[in-house]
């Protein structure tokens, strides 16, 4: 290892410890979480060298995209348990 890698280990090890046990603990709610971490980690190396700030912004934007579907899709569930049944007149609307 070069002199340089070796002075900037020990400042390394903490924050990657601290991340990788975070993100594990985290991991039932992380739906979409490691698409958009993938997505945006090459993202952000091909801006620039700027992987893993990519993988976080895309970690989150892949979350929340996951929930806002999520959401989306429990949404149209619940619509046709409150159409008519067929045969019966519609509600009317005021």
């Amino acid at each position: 290892m070069s002199r340089i890698i070796k002075s900037k280990l020990p400042l390394l090890i903490g924050p990657l410890l601290s991340l990788t046990l975070f993100v594990g603990s985290q991991a039932v709610l992380a739906k979409g979480c490691i698409k958009g971490a993938v997505v945006g980690g090459v993202a952000g190396h091909v801006a620039g060298h700027h992987a893993v700030a990519g993988a976080a912004a895309g970690c989150v934007i892949g979350h929340h995209l996951a929930k806002k579907k999520q959401q989306q899709q429990q949404k149209n569930q619940q619509q046709p348990s409150q159409a008519p049944a067929p045969g019966q007149p519609a509600p009317e609307q005021t």
